[in-house]
C-alpha cells in the first residue's frame, strides 16, 4: 500500500509567505487609493492643473498675438484674419490671467497636514488581525474624540488631562502592537514545527489572543470614557470624568506593559 506524501516544511513555509506577500499588496493597494483621495493629494493636484491651465493659455495667446503680428506687419493692414487673431489673443490673455489668479490662490492656501502611516495589519490568516482592526478603528475615535476635547469650546477640560490621555493611549497602542507581533511570530513558528511539538505553542497562540481582546477592550474603555467626556462637558464636569478616564488608562498602560516581550510574555509562551 503506497503512502500519501507528507507535505514538508518547504511547502508550508512558501504557503506562508504567500499570505504574507497577498496581504501586504492588499494593504498597499488600499493605502495607495487612500493616499489618492486624502485632502492634501487633492490639493496638490488641482495646484498642478492650475499650472498647466496657466502655461497652456499663455502658450496659445503667445503663439495667437504672435501670428497677428506678423501677418499685420506683412499685409500692412487690419485684415479680417488680423482682427481675428488679436481678439482671439485677448481672449486666451484674459483666460490666462484667470488661470493665474486661481493657481495663486491654490499656492495661497495652506496644505493640509500629511496624514499619518497607517501600521500594516497583520495578515488575514492571523488571530491577531482582528484585534488590532479593532485597535486602529479605536485609537482613530480616540483621536477625534481628543480633537474635540482640545476645541476652545471646551474650556473646562484641562489642556494637560487631554495630553495625558493622548500619550498614554499611545503607549497602549504600542505595547498591544508588540504583543500582536509576538504572537504572529509564535504563530509562524507553530506552523512550521513538527505535528508532535506543535502542543505548547498552540496554547502559547491561545494565550497571547486572549491578552490581545483584554487589552483592546480596555483601550475601548478609554474611547467610551473620552466619548462621554465630551457630552458631559456641555452638561456637567468633564474634568472629573476625564480625569477617571486618564487614570483608568495609565493603569491599562501599565498592565499592557507587562504583556510586552520585555514583560515576560515570550518565554511564558514557550513553555
Amino acid at each position: 500500500m503506497a503512502l500519501e506524501p507528507r507535505r514538508g516544511v518547504p511547502d508550508q513555509l512558501a504557503e506562508l509567505v504567500g499570505q504574507q506577500v497577498r496581504g501586504l499588496v492588499s494593504e498597499q493597494l488600499r493605502q495607495k487609493v487612500s493616499d489618492w483621495r486624502s485632502p492634501r493629494a487633492k490639493l496638490l493636484r488641482r495646484r498642478r492643473r492650475a499650472v498647466r491651465a496657466t502655461a497652456t493659455w499663455g502658450t496659445i495667446g503667445g503663439v495667437t498675438g504672435a501670428g497677428a503680428t506678423v501677418l499685420e506687419v506683412a499685409g500692412g493692414q487690419a485684415t479680417f484674419a488680423v482682427v481675428g487673431l488679436f481678439t482671439v489673443a485677448g481672449v486666451t490673455g484674459l483666460a490666462t490671467v484667470r488661470a493665474a489668479i486661481r493657481s495663486y490662490r491654490l499656492h495661497k492656501t495652506p496644505l493640509p497636514e500629511v496624514p499619518p502611516a497607517p501600521v500594516l495589519l497583520p495578515p488575514a490568516g492571523s488571530l491577531a488581525r482582528e484585534p488590532m482592526q479593532r485597535l486602529a478603528e479605536a485609537e482613530d475615535a480616540l483621536g477625534e474624540l481628543l480633537r474635540q476635547l482640545e476645541s476652545p469650546a471646551m474650556t473646562s477640560v484641562p489642556a494637560d488631562s487631554v495630553t495625558q490621555a493622548r500619550a498614554t493611549g499611545a503607549e497602549a497602542a504600542g505595547a498591544l502592537r508588540a504583543v500582536a507581533g509576538q504572537l504572529q511570530a509564535v504563530e509562524r513558528a507553530r506552523d512550521t514545527a513538527p505535528p508532535l511539538q506543535r502542543g505548547p505553542l498552540v496554547d502559547g497562540v491561545r494565550r497571547l489572543r486572549a491578552q490581545l481582546d483584554e487589552g483592546v477592550d480596555g483601550y475601548g474603555g478609554l474611547v467610551a470614557a473620552a466619548g462621554r467626556a465630551v457630552v458631559e462637558s456641555r452638561v456637567s464636569d468633564p474634568k472629573r470624568l476625564l480625569t477617571d478616564a486618564t487614570d483608568h488608562l495609565a493603569g491599562l498602560a501599565s498592565a499592557l506593559r507587562d504583556l510586552s516581550p520585555r514583560g515576560g510574555v515570550a518565554p511564558d509562551t514557550a513553555n
